[in-house]
């Protein structure tokens, strides 16, 4: 029987990949975004919207406040999207006892370790972004709501606005770009983040015994630094790019930006596929499938 899932969120990266694949997952899928509620809204106009989304089996949150520097000094608007606004969803899945995805992120821990972050490690976000996020992860298991929260690092596709999408941009005019090389971690392509989370709920829907967790969910794949992932990136588009881009690896201290960076954000996703028996794919395989999303979008513009 196919479930009906509804999905917070709708112009975003994953959002976008979940309207894209639920088919894929046997889902029919209700997304709303902005238009149909503004997470940056009132409390109680949240709560009334959240009562009255018609019945569902299951909810996936994809919506965040996602700009990490203004985070630091829009901290109100990022911990009501990012803390507040995860829990009303999870109290309402609760109520309604259906079970919850929410998406995460890597940036909840202080990134000064040296080996994949299992989902038990310590939490220390180094910025306000990365606190806002932790303080929706609390809001969701304090709704006692069936949960599956999902963590993840470095998300790109073919059409977004991420770091991908911003290197080809800036290839455009220039042949030697710059890039951080002492943040480490591995990249996520959005359809597998996708895949996996539909995976996640579809789990939960069917089996009311399982409860969820906390778990983690990147590419797999070599760890990489930032600057590695912008030499991948130039060199699978070399037959886009109109003369060959120079990568210069740089500390992050030369290029400071108002919110800290974790240094090392590999996560161990071991327990995720262990638990949703889902395997997870690696990132070069997500950088070929955006790229045919990039260059789909350019024949089509």
């Amino acid at each position: 029987m196919q479930s009906h899932v509804i999905v917070i969120g709708k112009t975003g990266q994953l959002a976008r990949a979940l309207i894209a694949r639920a088919g894929q997952h046997d889902i029919q899928l209700t997304a709303y975004g902005r238009n149909e509620c503004d997470l940056s809204s009132e409390t109680a106009i949240i709560t009334k919207f959240a009562k009255d989304m018609p019945a569902c089996d299951g909810i996936i949150m994809a919506a965040a406040y996602t700009a990490v520097d203004a985070a630091e000094d829009d901290l109100d608007t990022a911990a009501q999207v990012n803390s507040v606004v995860p829990g009303i969803f999870a109290s309402e899945c609760a109520a309604r006892n259906i079970p919850i995805v929410h998406i995460s992120t890597d940036y909840v821990f202080p990134g000064d370790g040296t080996r994949p972050l299992k989902p038990g490690e310590p939490t220390s976000p180094v910025n306000a972004y990365g606190a806002t996020k932790l303080g929706g992860e609390r809001a969701v298991k304090s709704s006692k709501a069936r949960h599956a929260i999902l963590r993840t690092s470095w998300v790109f596709d073919g059409t977004g606005k991420n770091f991908m999408t911003t290197m080809l941009r800036l290839a455009e005019n220039r042949d030697s770009l710059n890039v951080v090389a002492d943040q480490i971690g591995r990249p996520t392509y959005a359809g597998h983040l996708a895949d996996a989370s539909l995976s996640a709920l579809k789990k939960m829907i069917s089996n009311h015994e399982f409860s969820g967790g906390t778990y983690h969910v990147s590419g797999t794949g070599p760890v990489i630094s930032w600057a590695d992932f912008a030499d991948a990136i130039f060199t699978r588009g070399v037959a886009h790019i109109p003369h060959t881009m120079h990568v210069g690896r740089i500390p992050s201290k030369d290029y400071p930006t108002p919110a800290k960076r974790p240094a090392y954000s590999v996560l161990d996703i071991e327990a995720f596929e262990q638990d949703f028996e889902h395997r997870l794919l690696s990132w070069e395989a997500g950088l070929d499938a955006a790229f045919n999303e990039w260059v789909e979008a350019r024949n089509t513009n």
